[in-house]
């Protein structure tokens, strides 16, 4: 059986000249987004989503380029600039009728939420990201034998043509590598929703790289314009993290501050897959956040 959120239904949206996304939706009340990470997709809020659905109306989306969302060939960086992501995920919460929402996001998700957050303040009334640090930040840390953790980034960020060929060539090898080394509770991820990861990232290999391509390039310098003209996010923010900074000598909750003022921030005991390993500690924190 194909998995799926509990009681959402789906629906595919238009939201750019040529690009609709997959998104379920469910529950009701004031709105949540909420966005996937790597190498995942909407599914890895099954279980958050079916518990904030409670009390809030809950959009997950397949980002642009991510399972069943349209992937469009990357005519260059700006096609999967998380700029664009988030300008896809503004003119999805408005096609359902929201022109302002809470918004949180994982890993690639979260980036994308950052971005929209930065770009679209009168959208965004709270902002979560979850298990990342802002683009800029991210390549400022990874220095020396440390960065051998995220090998990932600096294969997708080569230019076109060796990454595809290398991921497509054992895509689930690559893609499983990350829900194995990730993931310290292997129940967190069934046998179904891993299969249905990788059928997902098996079909999406352009994109994704691209995706990734685009933060080692237009993604900076978008990140460094913000920081050169002081722009910084003006909604209230909550940041759940694991413990990465000890590891690599730098101060994640300094580092967050620079770009959020109205900050909580959170070092959580978990994996990185943290809503799939402890969804009621993810739901807990968002339901807070939206109420504060």
């Amino acid at each position: 059986m194909t998995p799926f959120v509990p009681g959402f239904t789906h629906h595919r949206v238009p939201v750019a000249d040529g690009v609709a996304l997959n998104v379920a939706v469910g529950g009701s009340g004031s709105p949540l987004v909420l966005l996937h990470g790597f190498p995942q997709t909407h599914l890895m809020w099954r279980h958050v989503a079916a518990d904030l659905a409670a009390d809030h109306t809950v959009i997950c989306p397949d980002l642009r380029g991510y399972g069943a969302s349209d992937k469009p060939a990357a005519a260059g960086p700006a096609t999967y600039a998380k700029r664009t992501m988030a300008a896809d995920v503004v003119a999805l919460a408005r096609a359902l009728g929201h022109d302002r929402f809470a918004l949180a996001g994982h890993d690639r998700g979260a980036l994308v939420a950052f971005r929209a957050g930065l770009d679209h303040p009168d959208a965004v009334s709270r902002l979560a990201c979850l298990d990342v640090l802002p683009t800029l930040d991210m390549w400022d840390v990874l220095r020396g034998a440390d960065a051998a953790v995220a090998f990932h980034l600096y294969l997708m960020a080569q230019p076109p043509g060796l990454p595809e060929e290398l991921i497509g060539a054992a895509p689930d090898a690559f893609f499983g590598h990350f829900l194995d080394v990730w993931n310290p509770s292997p129940d967190a991820v069934p046998p179904a929703v891993r299969a249905a990861y990788l059928d997902a990232c098996r079909a999406a290999v352009p994109s994704i790289v691209a995706d990734y391509r685009a933060s080692a390039t237009v993604d900076i310098d978008h990140d460094r314009a913000d920081r050169a003209a002081g722009r910084r996010l003006r909604m209230p923010v909550a940041v759940l993290q694991q413990d990465w900074g000890a590891a690599l000598g730098y101060d994640a909750r300094a580092l967050w501050q620079a770009w959020a003022p109205d900050l909580t921030h959170t070092t959580v005991g978990c994996g990185h897959f943290m809503a799939e390993e402890d969804p009621e500690l993810v739901a807990t924190a968002l339901r807070t956040l939206v109420a504060s």
